[in-house]
């Protein structure tokens, strides 16, 4: 008697199997179409950067590593609106052609850009070259060199090349996670201080655990700051001097 048992045992295992199938076929299809929607936003957003920006030549390629178009035209948009005389970058790339082409396009400011790999550095000043913007941005060699930061060890920029004139718009896009623990934190007590009175400050990766965590300890360790979450598949955050607008 104990076959037909088995039988019913094994049907009720198929139905099972076929119905988790089911269920991961669906999720799979659900993640495919929610992939594909943020491809065209991003494909979208990056068509209007490049009509706003007019270069003769297209840009590097976004997403993944490098910054995505959605964060660029954030970037963009508030180098427009706010027209600062120095922005900083952590990390080169095509931010750095973006906020370049910007400055370019009101008449006035330089970018200087932090980079800690001899190759990337050489790479992004020849983009700007062909696109005509050497003049206005400046790649950095700083290699990561160990600073003691409330007690902790940290891998950071190496800064003694920056120039000593007051950040106007400190862009947040490095160094590599992968650096240490919390990577991005020391962003605020080396380069917070050096803020101009009415600076602001935009986080990339701000999705991330690590970035979240540092934002919270920048704004303990700077409470003056006015946080904002913007919108970005990465997510960004923008940090402000008392809120000056």
């Amino acid at each position: 008697m104990w076959v037909p048992w088995l039988a019913l045992l094994l049907a009720a295992g198929a139905i099972v199997l076929s119905l988790m199938a089911l269920r991961d076929v669906r999720e799979l299809s659900r993640r495919a179409v929610s992939w594909a929607d943020a491809t065209f936003r991003q494909a979208e957003l990056l068509r209007a950067l490049d009509m706003e920006l007019g270069l003769a030549r297209p840009l590097p390629a976004t997403r993944g590593w490098a910054a995505s178009p959605d964060f660029l035209l954030i970037l963009a948009g508030q180098i427009r609106e706010r027209r600062p005389r120095t922005v900083v970058e952590c990390s080169s790339g095509v931010s750095t052609i973006v906020a370049a082409r910007t400055l370019q396009q009101l008449g006035s400011g330089h970018v200087y850009s932090l980079e800690q790999a001899p190759e990337h550095a050489a790479k992004t000043r020849a983009r700007l070259a062909e696109h005509g913007l050497d003049a206005w941005a400046t790649v950095l060699d700083a290699p990561l060199i160990e600073y003691s930061i409330e007690g902790a060890a940290y891998r950071w920029y190496d800064m003694r090349t920056m120039p000593p004139s007051s950040i106007e718009l400190l862009v947040i896009d490095g160094p590599p996670k992968s650096t240490n623990p919390q990577a991005r934190y020391p962003a605020g007590p080396l380069l917070f201080p050096r803020l101009a009175p009415a600076a602001i400050v935009l986080l990339d990766d701000a999705d991330r655990r690590d970035e979240q965590t540092a934002v919270a300890r920048w704004l303990k360790l700077f409470p003056a700051l006015v946080h904002s979450a913007l919108e970005c598949e990465k997510g960004c955050v923008l940090l402000e001097q008392g809120g000056a607008a």
